[in-house]
């Protein structure tokens, strides 16, 4: 059963570093069709955006999305799925905020809130970051304008309108 809701299931992308696949737009595309080929089907997705690197380091610059998507699967069974495709186009963890391949992340799964317990396994629903974070609201804006915050309410219009005005992202050309 595919899950339908009012608040839609919301994925990050984003890469700063080439794939095997080549570069990193070539590198988001095609993890949209593997997670295809894996029952996470993209219902909407935003232009791509670039941003710098947060924190401010001499990596390359960031291109980023945001895909609203239908999916059979669970919040922890999807995200096990993001990173077995992250996996598949050469992400490597190891020290955080570190230039990437690939890097998918949860951002919102219906209108649940979720916090697991320390230890336990499962994603912090809604993502504990995405309010923070220009690269992930414009495009999430452009996805589902009547977005709102599970937790706190708060549309993503004002949540926009809260950022820190130092945050460059822009649409890429």
């Amino acid at each position: 059963m595919v899950t339908v809701s009012q608040a839609p299931i919301l994925i990050g992308l984003g890469a700063n570093l080439p794939s095997a696949v080549g570069p990193p737009v070539a590198t988001l595309e095609a993890a949209l069709d593997r997670l295809a080929s894996l029952g996470v089907i993209t219902r909407q997705r935003s232009r791509w955006f670039e941003s710098p690197p947060v924190p401010p380091s001499d990596q390359p610059w960031f291109v980023n999305g945001v895909a609203a998507v239908e999916t059979a699967q669970d919040p922890a069974a999807l995200l096990a799925t993001l990173h077995q495709v992250e996996a598949a186009f050469g992400r490597m963890r190891g020290a955080p905020n570190a230039a990437r391949t690939l890097d998918l992340d949860l951002l919102a799964y219906g209108d649940r809130v979720e916090t697991p317990p320390p230890g336990a396994p499962g994603p912090i629903l809604p993502h504990p970051r995405l309010t923070e974070r220009a690269f992930v609201l414009l495009p999430l804006a452009e996805v589902a304008p009547a977005w709102y915050h599970p937790a706190t309410g708060r549309p993503v219009s004002e949540l926009i309108r809260a950022l820190a005005d130092a945050q460059t992202t822009r649409p890429l050309e």
